[in-house]
């Protein structure tokens, strides 16, 4: 009985075709909402197109909708705009200034860890072809390498991926290739399946690892400390145009599976979209392995959830929340072996017998001004229980405001104001272990090409 019940939802909620509006009658919708968007098997886009990082919900691949980037200046000049293949060239670079009053580190701000100076956060080409996944009639491929030069290597890289520019060197500025997979479309199974094979960004929050794909220029205290990437396989499933689901087996948390420390990870996903599309939720497990820090390399176990809220075509909000955990954790995390400089170095931290945890709650409120214009309220805190993420055992909490502008398609200015505290009496985590608050002035322009 219980499967007949799944199955009429499955079916019931699903696009009858693409390019086709929705019998409303039959699938007893509102009036006033279709449930997949024209030319597509996927629900429409919640928020404005720009200048927001994305118009759609946090969550999975989206089966079921166009998914290939634009032709930007690079793919034009090297003339093959619109070309049959699909294949895409194209990149950004994003500089940017920070004031501070630390002197010599910014840490655990991220990625602008460098007070009062310009850094060259990202300069990014990218190597894509996205599979057809609206039509239901072939199985489709595809690919993507995303290459990463510039101080925010230092977050984004894996060890095991050309990785001895920090992990034995602590370089300032370095390169990464942080998303390097194949993907395999099979329409056949449930509404739609994608396969990605290699090194993928772990499922999304909020915020994410390439500099377009956020609100603001900085990153929550939370967001610094959580999986980045992971090296495995990894499947997205569309039930139906509300309901996704992602499951995975990988290495490991932000290494590769040749790794020493690497070990079967599992991962799985639920995505929920509400008829009306005023609602998502994106929940599930991240990583669940050993859970135990060996070789220098943390193996973290990592539970999150994000609900997606829209009140309005001007405001909307999203909420995150996660749990992690480590049997034997080192103090600080993984850990480079380099010089000891930049807030980092010198070789992991003493182990912290027993089961380390750490929470984050993370809120970003959102106020559409024009197509050009926002404004981004961020709050988030973080307890680091034991100091295995951030060195320190202590509560955190950091407040910013941003004003984002977008000058044109091809470039986007993100200046905000952001202020961080530990809330443990006694203990100083800011400028290298010697202040307990910190106030930032930060700025970013991202230039696409």
């Amino acid at each position: 009985m219980k499967i007949k019940i799944l199955l009429v939802l499955v079916i019931g909620s699903s696009c009858i075709a693409y390019g086709k509006k929705t019998d409303r009658k039959k699938k007893n919708l509102k009036t006033d909402t279709t449930l997949c968007a024209p030319g597509t098997r996927a629900m429409p886009a919640p928020l404005s197109s720009g200048p927001f990082p994305s118009a759609d919900w946090v969550g999975t691949y989206k089966v079921g909708a166009p998914n290939d980037p634009a032709d930007w200046a690079l793919q034009k000049a090297l003339g093959i705009a619109n070309n049959k293949s699909r294949i895409k060239i194209y990149g950004w670079i994003d500089p940017s200034y920070n004031f501070s009053t630390s002197s010599q580190s910014n840490i655990p701000v991220s990625y602008a860890i460098q007070p009062n100076s310009f850094q060259l956060g990202q300069a990014v080409v990218r190597f894509e072809r996205q599979p057809n996944t609206v039509q239901t009639n072939h199985v489709d491929w595809g690919f993507r390498l995303s290459n990463v030069y510039g101080l925010d290597y230092r977050y984004t890289v894996a060890r095991g991926w050309l990785s001895d520019g920090y992990f034995k060197k602590n370089n300032l500025y370095g390169y990464d290739p942080v998303e390097a997979y194949a993907m395999v479309y099979v329409p056949k199974v449930a509404q739609g399946m994608l396969l990605r094979i290699g090194r993928y960004i772990s499922p999304a929050d909020i915020e994410a690892q390439l500099s377009p794909d956020n609100y603001l220029y900085t990153h929550s205290v939370m967001f610094s400390y959580d999986p980045y990437t992971q090296t495995g396989v990894q499947a997205t499933v569309m039930l139906n145009p509300q309901w996704s689901i992602e499951l995975a087996l990988n290495g490991g948390n932000d290494l590769a599976i040749w790794d020493k420390s690497a070990g079967l990870c599992g991962q799985g996903y639920v995505r929920y979209v509400s008829t009306n599309n005023n609602n998502s939720l994106w929940m599930g497990v991240n990583q669940i392995g050993k859970g135990t820090y060996s070789y220098g390399h943390d193996n973290l176990n990592h539970v999150s959830g994000v609900w997606g809220h829209r009140f309005n075509p001007i405001l909307h909000m999203m909420t995150e929340f996660y749990y992690e955990w480590e049997k034997d954790a080192a103090l600080g995390g993984s850990a480079s072996y380099g010089p000891v400089r930049y807030g980092a170095g010198g070789g992991p931290g003493p182990i912290i017998p027993g089961t380390s945890t750490a929470v984050g709650l993370v809120n970003y409120f959102q106020i559409l001004l024009s197509k050009k214009n926002y404004f981004s309220i961020r709050n988030d805190y973080l307890n680091d229980q034991q100091g295995w993420r951030t060195g320190y055992a202590t509560q955190y909490t950091s407040h910013t405001i941003g004003f984002i502008h977008q000058f044109t398609n091809y470039l986007m200015f993100r200046p905000e104001i952001r202020f961080d505290k530990n809330w443990n009496q006694g203990v100083t985590p800011y400028n290298l272990g010697t202040k307990s608050n910190q106030f930032t002035a930060n700025m970013d322009m991202i230039l696409r090409f």
